[in-house]
């Protein structure tokens, strides 16, 4: 159970509140992990294990830096690098929200980007956090990059986007 709440914490600094935690993220997103260590009260080794074992994998660890891989709210755009993405990705949705998006498209809401699972069960999961009745949208990738849609990687198991059309949802 302590391994899920530093993961929270640490999403709060990395995604969404770094001000509140002191710290500073560069335009892609990276601080120093003895600026995050300090400000959560946390060892190395903890929060080793946390960026490292996590199921969704949200954490990037690359010396003596860290940052959230995805989801950010932070005002300022973190700088992703485009990528190929299979030839579907799913988005997990509700039910009373999927006839929205089918009509406009996914949107990144509160987000900086449009977030996408490789898995359908990875949506499914997403998608129920949203409430009971899921529904799990189909992105027919390889229409939407030809139609210039720009697909971002965000880790092994998350690919992000600004916008899908609606057309390349089913």
């Amino acid at each position: 159970m302590h391994d899920v709440r530093l993961s929270k914490r640490m999403s709060h600094a990395l995604r969404h509140a770094p001000w509140l935690y002191e710290l500073e993220l560069d335009e892609a997103g990276w601080t120093p992990v003895a600026d995050l260590l300090a400000a959560l009260g946390v060892s190395r080794a903890q929060l080793e294990h946390v960026a490292r074992d996590s199921r969704k994998q949200r954490f990037e660890l690359a010396g003596d830096r860290i940052r959230a891989r995805y989801g950010h709210s932070v005002p300022g755009r973190i700088v992703r690098e485009p990528g190929s993405p299979p030839a579907e990705l799913y988005h997990g949705t509700s039910v009373a929200s999927a006839a929205h998006i089918l009509r406009d498209g996914l949107r990144p809401m509160r987000r900086q980007y449009v977030h996408l699972s490789v898995t359908r069960e990875m949506a499914e999961s997403v998608g129920s956090r949203k409430g009971d009745a899921v529904r799990v949208l189909t992105v027919d990738t390889p229409a939407a990059l030809a139609a210039g849609v720009e697909f971002l990687r965000g880790n092994e198991v998350v690919w992000l986007t600004d916008h899908v059309p609606p057309m390349y949802l089913c």
